[in-house]
């Protein structure tokens, strides 16, 4: 396929989680050679930053998140020694990932580091994103399950990472359960109250990845997340090449070849064979619930361990309002479904 680029100054900077995120969909089991694989796809096409880890970041590797097929470590590894242009960044949640963890991957050269925490929980990454300044690194923070609070409480939360030393502070749409006029709303008084970048991570259960991420472009959000194949948590998120080919033709500068970008979700992570990536019952009521996305995997297999419904998991994990981390509380209510008790 031929190529369409431009020279223009991108409008905003794609980061892909595909080999971070996408984790999610193939149970923690990319191998290295899937990761060279596809951080030379993305590479070749311009896409400026490439994130890598565990789907629930350092250290996710887990009876609790999922065991990894290969050490995260040495993914990071080949990602690092294999991108000629683009910065891999990792995700770090603190508690699941330690401090150690920073230190290896900043003497590995991973340039960023985005410090993930429950939108209510800024106070918790203050260490990690010090931290992460002192080592070199860029500093991400990253505000999942945006949805739960208002936009005023939400940019409370980000004034706190910004304080810590947060470079870009994200909304993230963890349960892809906002509309576009909340996504909206979230980044538009975050960029009005912050001194500091604003990003948005969108999943697609409701099918508004795209849009929602386009809708935080016209507020001015300064970084955009994608997927590759949307591959990731949940629905998936937002496809990155989709998003790369919807700017092309509104003429918005992203910096990345759109044709090559197509060609790598086609050639090279579409034949992963993912088993998530689509908005089937579940993937939906998940962003109707308003529930982490992470949880699917988990869900399914206590409906089918147990013999009830995973839809009426989702939904009674949504009245709960739980929150990733509460990954064992998905037993419990599959059990209290099966007794009756629920």
């Amino acid at each position: 396929m031929t190529t369409a680029t431009t020279n223009a100054s991108p409008a905003f900077r794609l980061t892909d989680s595909t080999l971070r995120d996408g984790s999610h969909a193939v149970h923690h089991q990319f191998t290295a050679g899937q990761v060279r694989s596809v951080v030379v796809a993305l590479d070749k096409a311009g896409v400026p930053v490439i994130e890598v880890t565990h789907g629930d970041g350092l250290g996710g590797s887990s009876f609790n998140y999922g065991f990894s097929g290969t050490r995260e470590m040495d993914l990071i590894s080949v990602a690092v020694e294999t991108a000629e242009r683009a910065r891999i960044a990792v995700l770090m949640v603190p508690g699941i990932g330690l401090k150690d963890h920073l230190r290896e991957v900043a003497e590995k050269g991973v340039q960023i580091a985005r410090i993930a925490t429950h939108c209510t929980e800024a106070d918790v990454t203050q260490q990690h994103i010090g931290l992460t300044k002192e080592l070199g690194m860029e500093a991400v923070g990253f505000l999942m399950l945006a949805h739960k609070l208002s936009p005023e409480d939400l940019l409370e939360q980000a004034r706190k990472m910004q304080d810590y030393g947060a470079d870009c502070v994200y909304v993230v749409d963890s349960a892809g359960a906002l509309t576009i006029s909340e996504a909206k709303r979230r980044v538009a008084t975050l960029k009005a109250g912050l001194d500091v970048e604003v990003g948005i991570h969108a999943h697609n259960n409701l099918s508004l990845a795209v849009a929602n991420s386009l809708g935080a472009l016209e507020e001015g959000v300064d970084q955009i997340d994608g997927c590759s194949v949307g591959l990731g948590a949940g629905a998936g998120n937002c496809p990155t090449e989709v998003l790369v080919a919807v700017c092309d033709r509104q003429d918005i500068p992203t910096g990345v070849d759109t044709f090559s970008v197509i060609d790598a979700a086609e050639t090279v992570v579409r034949p992963l064979q993912p088993t998530q990536g689509v908005i089937d019952r579940d993937g939906l009521l998940l962003g109707y619930a308003g529930v982490y996305g992470s949880f699917l995997h988990h869900v399914k297999a206590a409906a089918s361990r147990y013999d009830v419904s995973s839809s009426d998991i989702i939904l009674e994990l949504g009245r709960r309002g739980m929150v990733g981390g509460q990954e064992d509380m998905i037993i419990d209510v599959a059990l209290q479904l099966k007794s009756g008790g629920a």
